[in-house]
């Protein structure tokens, strides 16, 4: 028992330091892929330049579960990670389910929307190796989050996103206080792109699909992003 619980507290920290040098996430969305390209040989080409993978699967019409789609499209994500030997965290988007099934086959957590399973009961579920991210969108959302069991936020929309549907954003200075407010890692979301992620700088992190998964070259899209990030 002793053992086992010195292995959970060793994963659980190795994931945190990951996650706490991480710059830049994407929500992979196969959805989003262009049609003349395989999702996954797109994934595979930007996989070096990432260090948090988050698989998101676009909800069916008729309120249709894609639990299923998304668990099997993790399992391809996974194997993808072993094969090129990636530092990346895996996550899945809004299920919880999905995130406690895949654990034992390399998950390493979750990202819960601000209506989806409250964090209490997905840190409940998933124990306390496994990561969870929050979604905010205001700074009195960062502060009430400080009292929930999650390891980091995501924060915006920060510019208008035509994948969420936002049509204004929150703005780069509202980013920039609301990464200042919490000791977690926050990672700003919607509507970034190579036109804006050196905005982003003073807080170094950034999650999102569209400027990779639809850039003409998504490598050199992810690379720049990454230095974008990067400069001081």
């Amino acid at each position: 028992m002793a053992r086992a619980a010195e292995r959970v507290t060793t994963d659980a920290d190795e994931r945190r330091a990951r996650l706490e040098r991480a710059r830049l996430m994407l929500l992979f969305t196969p959805a989003l892929c262009p049609t003349e390209s395989e999702p996954l040989a797109l994934l595979a080409r930007v996989l070096p330049e990432l260090d948090v993978v988050q698989v998101r699967i676009k909800a069916h019409a008729l309120g249709t579960s894609p639990a299923r789609e998304l668990a099997e499209w993790t399992r391809r994500v996974l194997a993808l990670v072993r094969e090129q030997a990636s530092p990346a965290l895996v996550l899945v988007n809004d299920r919880v389910d999905v995130a406690a099934a895949l654990a034992a086959e390399g998950v390493d957590g979750v990202h819960l929307g601000a209506d989806d399973c409250p964090p209490a009961l997905a840190r409940a579920e998933l124990g306390e190796a496994a990561l969870i991210g929050l979604s905010t969108h205001s700074a009195a959302d960062v502060v009430r989050a400080a009292d929930e069991p999650v390891d980091y936020l995501g924060f915006g929309p920060v510019h208008p996103s035509a994948t969420k549907g936002y049509t204004s954003g929150l703005g780069c200075e509202a980013a920039w206080i609301a990464a200042r407010a919490t000791l977690r890692p926050l990672f700003p979301i919607g509507g970034i792109e190579l036109a804006n992620a050196a905005e982003l700088a003073p807080i170094g992190r950034a999650a999102l699909s569209r400027a990779i998964l639809c850039a003409d070259d998504p490598l050199a899209a992810a690379r720049e992003l990454r230095a974008l990030l990067a400069a001081e």
